[in-house]
């Protein structure tokens, strides 16, 4: 994106460079050669934003993970899940889930699925990550 303002940018500017006239010289002195070449955009170089957490990234733009129920998910659902928000040993995830079901409709923090969870030392986020892909 950038580059496009970038080029376009460059081209405005080339196109007033074209469009203007330049004031004639006075007696004997030779005219200036004008250049009007533009450097591609691709070979401008493009400074960093003074603060990287203002400029747009591409997971800004990316779809929400969907949920799926963790009472009613089949295996593959599960896994499928797990796997787009990139949660290691979905399998493995999947299997716990599936153990423990029921789970309560009205427990949206899926406090007895943490508890279970927890028992085989995740690495930290792994179980947020997991609850955010499940609805009850």
């Amino acid at each position: 994106m950038k580059h496009l303002a970038l080029f376009a940018m460059a081209g405005g500017l080339l196109l007033a460079a074209c469009t203007t006239t330049p004031a004639e010289p006075e007696g004997d002195v030779a005219p200036a050669v004008e250049s009007t070449a533009v450097a591609p955009a691709a070979d401008v170089p493009v400074e960093p934003t003074a603060d990287p957490a203002a400029a747009p990234t591409l997971d800004a733009a990316a779809p929400a993970v969907a949920k799926v129920s963790a009472n009613n998910a089949t295996e593959e659902e599960l896994i499928a899940a797990f796997e787009a928000a990139g949660i290691a040993n979905a399998a493995k995830w999947t299997d716990e889930v599936m153990e423990y079901r029921p789970y309560a409709a009205d427990d949206l923090e899926f406090t007895t699925l943490r508890e279970e969870l927890a028992k085989y030392n995740p690495e930290a986020g792994v179980i947020d990550q997991i609850i955010a892909v499940l609805e009850p």
